[in-house]
């Protein structure tokens, strides 16, 4: 009985949650997020049947549903009951107060008694002590966690400056920290990548586009250190050779793994200098790259002129040849000269096109660039017998004819061979002479013929820019009727090039065809000419200075000298030229240097004079010694003396008549401010400016008039070895000073060998001669009073040029203005013909 009542007791299962209210159930923003992103999963939750669901929870196996119902009324009024008792009791909040564990080793906490009513005190009771419900923990929990929101976000406004501006801080320093070390890992990248290439090429030749990859890049920095680690790179790996893609022919054809690779290494590694090549134009047109990419292209131009792609990089340099910026036309020009003087890199094709496209780069601005992209071409060099073997390679060609007439001859005479060996002999030739064409393709040594072609072409296109330079120069017209009248040019900006194309053309005057001296020549003279009177207004030269005008008249003596065969032009004006100029150069403005070759030139070099003439340009140097510096006046009187020694009876000027030289020719009287040295008269003139340059303050200048004016006419004198262009650079870096330095006399006597200290103590004791300061001062009061003179004379030369210029401008007028008033006259006696 008691095992079957045990077995009928009935265990009903635990009880249900009790049911929360929707305000007191927090969800999380996670758990919300969570149900936004997955709507379409959490629908089924709306659906559910609870009380079915409760049903089957709460139901036991076996038991009737009256009898379940009557048990769980039973375990409610339980519940009831217990939470009656719990209303009389006051439980000690476990979050404030400390558990207590029984000797059973239960846990409880300390609870008292009271009773049931409730006094007026009860509100004065500590609520932090009580325990409290489960709903009114969640509503406590809620508040503090709001409470906490609201502090944290008015903590957040009242110290919202601060942390910005400290996080800003922190996070420029972690940009700069970060920016660092990106940029030191790409500078170790860029090394490692060069240094891989250059180690082994072709095993690596796939990390050229890595680094071209580098000259992408948003920093500068990285982008200047890309370009230059490639430009090492190239420059160490680029072949000695032009690299010739296959055709699809050869493509198509089997070939070895060592081809294949082979193949695979010059493909990539053009096509990866090509895109270097555009990169580096691409970069030119930014400022900030500029001097990094001429540099790379001028680097790569000098060392690899035979490589591909060399017309792009010679097309950017001559564009660069006249750049105002200074760095960037020194090394294009640097470059340039190189590229002309190390031929054998290139076999001279370089210098060809190169030459052709300074001619165009000249052409297309109009000739006005900076003097040094003209001036390059002097660095050229050509053969002085580039039409002299033609003969005797015309001669060889004929003996070698007559040769294989003569074999051929003995072969057809001989009885024939075996055909097979006859075959044989053809294809060996044959592969021989295809040998032969493939060096010589690949060599940079052309035949003779191949050179002297490149070299024509060469010297042609350097004369057609020099001549161009001259017609432009011709073609530009002075500006009619300036304001001030000036005539002479103080600069040489309408010409620029001017200079640079006279010193060529005398360099290479010896190579100028004989069709073409005669033109030159006129184009010299009329712009040695500088625009006179004598021409046509319409044929004027804009104005150039006396050392442009001085050049003209050098490079016409050099193009005569070396042409002999041109005999026949007539140099007479360009002495007139001269003798003017002598008078028109200023010191500060001309250039010494100029004068002083002319004078060599025109005067030393030349010993055929007329004595008028002669007689003329000694007269004139004289006056023009006086006038200037110490190194001008040196260069004239050494060009005095030289005159005077080959021309024995203009000695007669040093005589001093009552009526001036002994022989005066067919002209009496000096005309000083004549323009013709020949009608001068200056044989009836006396050279009285030697006895005032003997009293010169500079010491080699007075001994030197004094020795010209002790010099007789019977002796022969011995021709002096210093030309003027020497006596002018000895005496321009020397200091004039009116003192002599006795202190250098007394320190080379004292280190003579053989002398006493006695005797150098005496010698050292001596002083000095004192200078007389009224001496000194007369002759500087008489030296200025000459300037001022020549001042005033130049003053009233000029006003007397602008009213003569003035004058003829009235004359050309009037000339314009006389058809037009007969037209009108005439039609006026027309129409009062026509109404009579």
């Amino acid at each position: 009985m008691g095992k079957g009542k045990q077995r009928k007791q009935i265990i009903l299962p635990p009880e249900l949650p009790p049911e929360i209210a929707d305000d007191d159930i927090e969800v999380s923003d996670e758990d919300l997020q969570f149900v936004d992103e997955n709507k379409d999963y959490a629908g089924f939750v709306s659906r559910l049947d609870t009380h079915s669901i409760n049903k089957q929870v709460t139901r036991v196996e076996g038991v009737n549903e009256d009898a379940l119902e009557a048990l769980y009324e039973k375990r409610r009024r339980k519940t009831l009951e217990q939470k009656e008792n719990e209303k009389s009791v006051v439980q000690v909040d476990p979050v404030d107060a400390l558990p207590v564990k029984s000797l059973d080793g239960e846990v409880y906490y300390r609870t008292f008694s009271q009773t049931a009513e409730v006094t007026e005190n009860e509100g004065d009771v500590d609520k932090s002590v009580v325990k409290l419900t489960k709903a009114e923990r969640r509503a406590k929990l809620k508040k503090t966690k709001k409470e906490a929101k609201k502090m944290g976000k008015e903590l957040a406004k009242t110290e919202e400056v601060q942390p910005t501006q400290q996080e800003a801080a922190l996070a420029e320093v972690k940009e700069d920290l970060t920016a660092e070390e990106a940029f030191e890992a790409k500078k170790r990248k860029l090394a490692e990548l060069g240094m891989a290439l250059l180690a082994d090429p072709e095993a690596n030749i796939k990390s050229l586009k890595e680094m071209l990859q580098f000259a992408k890049d948003g920093d500068h920095s990285i982008v200047k250190l890309g370009l230059l680690s490639l430009l090492a790179v190239f420059k160490d790996i680029i072949p000695g050779y032009r690299i010739r893609l296959p055709t699809e022919k050869e493509l198509e054809m089997k070939v070895s793994k060592e081809v294949k690779k082979m193949r695979f290494y010059e493909s990539t590694l053009l096509s990866a200098y090509k895109g270097y090549l555009q990169k580096l134009l691409a970069l030119e047109k930014q400022p900030r790259f500029h001097h990094v990419v001429v540099r790379c292209i001028c680097t790569l131009l000098d060392a690899v002129p035979h490589f591909n792609f060399r017309e792009s990089l010679l097309v950017a340099v001559v564009r660069n040849i006249g750049s105002s910026d200074d760095v960037v036309r020194r090394i294009c020009c640097s470059t340039i000269k190189s590229l002309f003087t190390s031929e054998g890199k290139h076999g001279g094709e370089a210098t060809v096109e190169a030459v052709r496209l300074i001619a165009d780069h000249v052409k297309v601005h109009d000739c006005q660039l900076h003097p040094d992209s003209v001036e390059v071409l002097m660095s050229l060099s050509f053969d002085d017998d580039l039409g002299k073997p033609e003969v005797q390679e015309g001669n060889n060609k004929m003996k070698n004819k007559k040769n294989k007439k003569r074999k051929n001859f003995e072969e057809s005479n001989q009885p024939l061979g075996n055909d097979r060996k006859r075959s044989k002999q053809e294809t060996i030739a044959k592969m021989k002479e295809e040998v032969a064409a493939d060096y010589k393709a690949v060599s940079y040594t052309p035949d003779v013929e191949e050179w002297k072609r490149m070299q024509s072409e060469t010297l042609s296109a350097v004369f057609e820019t020099y001549f161009r330079i001259l017609r432009h120069t011709m073609r530009s017209s002075v500006a009619s009727s300036e304001a001030n009248g000036n005539i002479t040019s103080g600069g040489s900006g309408a010409h620029p090039l001017l200079a640079p194309c006279l010193s060529g053309l005398g360099k290479f005057s010896h190579l100028i065809d004989m069709d073409y001296i005669g033109d030159l020549m006129n184009y010299l003279k009329r712009l040695a000419a500088r625009g006179s009177s004598s021409d046509s207004s319409a044929q004027k030269v804009q104005n150039l200075t006396v050392s442009e005008r001085l050049r003209c008249c050098i490079v016409a003596f050099k193009v005569m000298r070396s042409n002999l065969d041109a005999l026949n032009v007539d140099l007479q004006d360009f002495f007139v030229q001269l003798y003017n100029l002598v008078l028109e150069y200023r010191p500060g403005r001309d250039e010494g240097e100029v004068l002083a070759e002319a004078l060599k030139i025109m005067l030393c070099d030349d010993r055929q004079h007329d004595m008028q003439k002669a007689a003329a340009f000694i007269k004139r140097l004289a006056t023009f010694a006086l006038c200037f510096g110490s190194a001008e006046s040196m260069a004239a009187l050494v060009t005095l003396k030289q005159l005077l020694q080959r021309n024995v009876k203009c000695r007669n000027l040093l005589e001093n008549d009552a009526g001036g030289g002994s022989v005066s020719g067919s002209i009496a009287k000096y005309q000083p401010y004549g323009s013709d040295p020949s009608l001068s008269g200056a044989l009836a003139s006396v050279l009285w400016e030697l006895n005032l340059l003997s009293k010169h303050y500079h010491p080699a200048i007075s001994t030197l008039a004094s020795g010209i004016s002790s010099m007789n006419s019977a002796q022969n004198q011995v021709y002096i070895s210093i030309s003027p262009q020497q006596a002018f650079k000895n005496l321009l870096l020397e200091a004039e000073s009116f003192e002599y330095n006795q202190q250098g006399g007394t320190q080379k006597s004292n280190k003579r060998k053989g002398r006493s200290t006695a005797l150098a103590s005496t010698l050292a004791s001596v002083e000095p001669p004192p200078v007389d300061e009224n001496e000194v001062s007369k002759k500087l009061r008489r030296h200025f009073i000459l300037l001022r003179d020549i001042k005033e004379n130049e003053r009233l030369r000029g006003e007397l040029d602008r009213t003569t210029s003035a004058l003829q401008l009235y004359e050309e007028y009037k000339k314009q203005r006389q058809p037009a008033t007969l037209k009108n006259k005439k039609s006026k006696k027309a129409r009062t013909t026509v109404g009579m």
